[in-house]
């Protein structure tokens, strides 16, 4: 098993994952691409002590960008959206 800090990269904070999180009660984290299912929930319960009750998972390809004459390509990535069970929170920043 991976380290748990390596499995979760960042937590996503965008319009659509606030809205996710107020009317679902789920939360979208970056992982590690390499990062199966299993893996996720075991480290969302574990850094956050709440009970996760599904993960789903999507790959993002890098889209493609120009830098002068040259072409280049962002990097790869995972999403992940957690699911918690009625009762269980997390909060990133509160009271902003």
């Amino acid at each position: 098993m991976k380290d748990i800090y390596s499995v979760i990269q960042e937590p996503l904070i965008t319009e659509k994952a606030t809205l996710q999180k107020e009317a679902a009660n789920q939360v979208a984290f970056k992982v590690a691409p390499s990062a199966n299912k299993i893996e996720i929930k075991q480290a969302v319960e574990k850094i956050f002590k709440v009970k996760v009750k599904a993960v789903r998972t999507m790959n993002y390809k890098g889209k493609p960008k120009r830098v002068g004459r040259s072409m280049g390509y962002r990097q790869d990535w995972k999403k992940a959206v957690v699911t918690l069970y009625p009762g269980h929170t997390i909060e990133f920043f509160e009271g902003v």
